[in-house]
C-alpha cells in the first residue's frame, strides 16, 4: 500500500478526455490504457505511510489554501508513461504544500497510458491537441494505491476542501 495526494478531474472533464481518447484506444491497444476511474493529478507521493498520521498532516498543510483553476492541455512522455499535461497557475504551489518536489521538480500531469517501450511519438502528437474546459479544483484527496495482478487499485481515504475563489 502506498499513499499519495491528488486532484481529481470533474466528471465532465474526464468524459471529454475519454471521448477524445476512445479512437486511440481502438487503433492502438498496445499501451496499457489507464481506466478513466483511475485518472488523477498527483500532488505529493508519500510511499508506505500511515494514513492516521498522513491525514492530519495533509489537512494541516492544505487548510486555507486557495482552490486553483486548472485545465488539461498538451501531452508528453516519460519513463514509459503517456500523459496529458495539466496547466494551472496555483497548482505547483498547492503541490509543494502537499509535499511535491522534494526529490525532483514537480510535473503536473494525468497519466493516460503506460507502455513497455518508449511511448509512440504518434500517440503523443495526437494527444497533444487535447484541451479541456477549465475547472476549479475544490478539494485534494488522499489516496491509497494497492497493487493487484490487474494493476494498481486506488481508493480515496480522505478529502481536504480548498477555499473557493469566490471566498478569497
Amino acid at each position: 500500500m502506498a499513499l499519495f495526494s491528488a486532484v481529481l478531474p470533474p466528471p465532465q472533464v474526464a468524459e471529454s478526455l475519454r471521448m477524445y481518447l476512445e479512437p486511440l484506444w481502438a487503433e492502438d491497444p498496445a499501451p496499457r490504457w489507464v481506466p478513466p476511474a483511475q485518472w488523477h493529478v498527483t500532488l505529493g507521493f508519500y510511499g508506505q505511510d500511515d494514513p492516521a498520521t498522513r491525514i492530519p498532516w495533509l489537512t494541516s498543510a492544505l487548510t486555507g489554501r486557495r482552490a486553483p483553476m486548472v485545465r488539461l492541455e498538451g501531452a508528453g512522455t516519460f519513463a514509459h508513461v503517456l500523459y496529458v499535461g495539466v496547466a494551472g497557475d496555483e497548482l505547483t504551489e498547492l503541490a509543494a504544500a502537499a509535499g511535491a518536489g522534494d526529490e525532483r521538480p514537480y510535473l503536473p500531469h494525468l497519466t493516460v497510458a503506460r507502455t513497455r517501450e518508449e511511448a509512440p511519438a504518434e500517440l503523443e502528437r495526437r494527444l497533444s491537441g487535447f484541451v479541456s474546459e477549465p475547472w476549479t479544483a475544490t478539494e485534494v484527496v488522499l489516496m491509497r494505491s494497492d497493487r493487484t495482478r490487474a494493476g494498481a487499485r486506488y481508493s480515496v481515504l480522505a478529502r481536504v476542501p480548498l477555499v473557493s475563489r469566490q471566498a478569497c
